[in-house]
């Protein structure tokens, strides 16, 4: 009994002895991963930012020498860092084929006003009232402007805008988009979903003999679209599309909303002349690339899964003046370098693999993550999530698209905020039935799940010119990279994951 006693002792003390080991160890783990935590530096993500927007990279638009350099500086940090190349060749670069124009100097949109015996020429206001096509073909057109609704022919719709008036030789004016919402009726804006592509309505206005457009889209930038030599285009905006409507004898908005009520073109000819003049040079042997790092994961079986952070390295180049793409998208990269490097801190890598994936060509038809998702580096079923990142730098708020999707991979978000970032954060659903306008739209149509995270609060600028350093809030970068890599560390040394 006395050595049963002594025995039952000993082995008490023994667990005793255990529990503070594992508690030390456990608590030297959290201490370290706090450090790293605490690593991740708004000042350092705000140089990145800064560096990417800077006019060195001339907008980084994919295809141009702007864009090449933008993604070896990336790469660059990526070896420092000792990330793994996951491009072609050991490389980080995973290229694709990708036309681009470029816009110079010399664009101009002007009105012709009749006035007594001569014509009064209004001239309109870079950016503001006018930004020329980025796909526009070089050269000047002077014609006559018919108003053509949505541009969309489609017959077995019984809707065709160019029913009735004949816009051979002249400028058309169309809007963007269409004329049904997915959010009021999904099944019908399905069958109007083809028509809403920029490429579409391009193309069917050169085929009804148009020579020019005016676009009422913004004004804004926008490289996503078809290419014709002899076809040249601006985008445009209120003020323009007000001057055009004037004196018709129809005001804009009751036109609008009669083809929205009953989906019948209400196409006319404004009797407006105006002129139409840019400067463009097209490049259809544009080679782009998406810049791929891969962080080994450490479990023999688990590293064959892969968790994707994804954020597109490029914007807009030049249209005409620099885009510098400062929220649109080098936050995102910079938010990404920063887990990133915090990754690579760790005693030893998470037990999956995790790929930093800076898409190409997204603001030119979402080109770059659709390669990547037809060459994939790992297989498609293998991939657990993607964790995508688009215009994160301006604000105090978060918004995590899809978030309702995939409640399972929110919730390792939603306790981590809850416990260390305390945002606020909107968690939207994403029924992703229109044209695809970021990276996560495509890799959703996989079947991969996906959380799409963005900021906003402040005063930002989509796709012009303003979109600068200047507009950053530093501390959404820092909580979001930080917000990211904890819920990444704990996704990846779970035993089991599955989020479809």
């Amino acid at each position: 009994m006395k050595y049963k006693r002594f025995f039952t002792y000993f082995l008490a003390i023994g667990y005793l002895l255990i529990a503070i080991s594992l508690f030390a160890q456990n608590q030297s783990s959290d201490e370290k991963l706090l450090e790293i935590l605490h690593s991740i530096s708004s000042h350092d993500l705000y140089e990145y930012v800064a560096e990417l927007s800077s006019d060195y990279y001339e907008g980084r638009l994919t295809g141009t020498e702007g864009y090449d350099l933008a993604a070896e500086w990336v790469a660059t940090k990526f070896h420092e860092w000792g990330i793994k190349p996951g491009g072609d060749d050991s490389t980080f670069f995973q290229e694709f084929p990708i036309p681009y124009a470029l816009v110079f100097p010399g664009c101009e949109l002007h009105l012709h006003i009749p006035y007594k015996n001569s014509i009064i020429k209004k001239y309109y206001r870079y950016e503001d009232e006018f930004i020329p096509g980025s796909t526009s073909g070089s050269g000047e057109v002077t014609a006559e402007v018919v108003y053509v609704g949505y541009g969309v022919t489609a017959s077995e719709l019984n809707y065709d805008d160019y029913k009735g008036v004949d816009v051979k030789g002249k400028i058309v004016m169309m809007e963007r988009e269409v004329p049904v919402s997915p959010d009021k009726d999904a099944e019908l804006f399905k069958k109007w979903r083809p028509y809403s592509f920029h490429q579409y309505k391009l193309e069917n206005a050169v085929k009804h003999g148009a020579k020019g457009m005016l676009y009422n889209y913004g004004p804004i930038g926008n490289p996503n679209n078809a290419y014709d030599a002899s076809f040249i285009y601006s985008h445009v905006g209120d003020s323009v599309v007000a001057d055009i409507f004037a004196g018709t004898g129809r005001k804009y908005h009751d036109v609008l909303n009669k083809i929205k009520e009953n989906l019948r073109s209400q196409s006319f000819n404004t009797n407006k002349v105006v002129t139409i003049k840019n400067v463009t040079e097209h490049h259809p042997e544009g080679i782009g690339s998406n810049v791929i790092g891969i962080l080994e994961g450490s479990d023999p079986e688990l590293k064959n899964e892969v968790i994707i952070l994804g954020g597109h390295l490029d914007h807009l180049g030049r249209c005409y003046e620099i885009m510098p793409g400062a929220n649109d998208n080098a936050s995102a990269v910079a938010v990404m370098l920063g887990v990133a490097e915090a990754l690579t801190k760790l005693s030893e890598p998470p037990k999956r693999s995790i790929m930093f994936n800076c898409f190409g060509a997204e603001e030119q038809a979402v080109v770059g993550s659709q390669f990547y998702l037809d060459h994939p580096k790992f297989p498609l079923e293998k991939t657990v999530c993607l964790i995508n990142m688009d215009g994160v730098g301006c604000g105090d708020k978060l918004t995590a698209l899809a978030a309702k999707n995939f409640p399972a991979l929110w919730e390792f978000f939603k306790s981590t905020n809850d416990k260390f970032i305390h945002r606020f954060i909107k968690t939207p659903y994403f029924s992703n039935l229109a044209r695809p306008r970021l990276d996560a739209a495509l890799f959703m149509w996989e079947d991969i799940p996906t959380i799409s995270f963005s900021a906003y609060g402040s005063k930002s600028y989509y796709h012009t010119p303003k979109d600068d350093i200047s507009t950053i809030t530093p501390e959404i970068l820092e909580d979001l990279a930080q917000l990211v890599f904890l819920a990444v560390v704990e996704m990846a040394d779970r035993d089991s994951l599955n989020f479809r």
